[in-house]
């Protein structure tokens, strides 16, 4: 099964290198988020630039109310490894999504627009990739991470959650929820063909909707035998995030019940798009 599943372009690094497509996607899905987009834009075209391998710059408007799309448009006018995506608003999941459908590279990462996680740890992601690594995720977890600026409230909502996490679907993974994750291409192309979590476009969202859609892409990477690198790293509480400690835990709870029942069914190893 693993041998299958398992990504056999790492072992053709000339393609990566030859291949007019560049050889990373980073995608940044952007909700309300004009006070910072123009600051985060140029701070990840700035160090991406200096990587010795070409590079797209993706930014997924999730429906933003505010002038978010104008912004990284301005940005995206001048500098054309930027594109800018537009989608109805329809949560993080479906802003990821539509970035990592839509990314050429042969290695796709997404980040938070607040680039909690330090963009530092690209080269690395991108080496371990290169090594053989399926998927490779950022942890805040492990004796080298560190936790920035975090309340001690969310770090126990978080420890609380990661241990349901771990019962249920993925043990011996600390942290599945820091946003700061790379997947190969065609890794990634396997997984988004079995997701089953928040694929429906068309649902009204209303507001920002922070989800457990990690964790299901996870148990469908671990199912289909791909490995999994974990970073442990340093990251910064951001003071304008949108995750809403009450509603947003009922819903990952929510979320990763329903991953476990699809689990249970056996419908993550099933090829093709499928429905809830």
């Amino acid at each position: 099964m693993e041998s299958e599943a398992r990504v056999t372009d790492h072992d053709q690094e000339s393609r990566w290198e030859s291949c007019t497509a560049p050889v990373l996607s980073f995608i940044i899905p952007a909700y309300n988020e004009l006070d910072r987009i123009g600051a985060s834009l140029a701070n990840a075209h700035a160090l991406l630039s200096q990587l010795p391998y070409s590079f797209e710059l993706l930014v997924v408007d999730d429906g933003s109310e505010d002038d978010t799309f104008a912004s990284a448009t301005r940005f995206a006018d001048e500098h054309p490894a930027v594109t800018v995506i537009a989608i109805a608003h329809a949560g993080k999941a479906a802003a990821v999504r539509a970035g990592m459908r839509q990314a050429t590279g042969s290695f796709l990462l997404f980040s938070d627009a607040d680039l909690a996680t330090p963009l530092s740890y690209v080269s690395e992601f991108v080496s371990r990739a290169r090594g053989g690594a399926d998927v490779v995720i950022a942890s805040r977890e492990g004796p080298t991470a560190e936790r920035i600026g975090e309340p001690h409230y969310r770090h126990f909502m978080g420890r609380v959650f990661n241990r349901m996490v771990q019962i249920l679907l993925l043990p011996g993974i600390e942290d599945t929820q820091c946003g700061f994750k790379l997947f190969t291409q065609v890794s990634a192309n396997q997984i988004l063909d079995r997701s089953l979590l928040y694929t429906d476009m068309v649902t009204k969202v209303a507001g920002a909707r922070v989800t457990a859609f990690d964790v299901e892409m996870l148990v469908i990477a671990r199912r289909l035998g791909m490995s999994i690198d974990v970073v442990p790293v340093e990251w910064t509480y951001g003071t304008q995030s949108k995750v809403n400690p009450l509603t947003d835990t009922i819903m990952n709870v929510r979320d990763i019940l329903r991953v476990k029942l699809n689990d249970l069914r056996h419908q993550y190893a099933n090829a093709g798009k499928n429905t809830t």
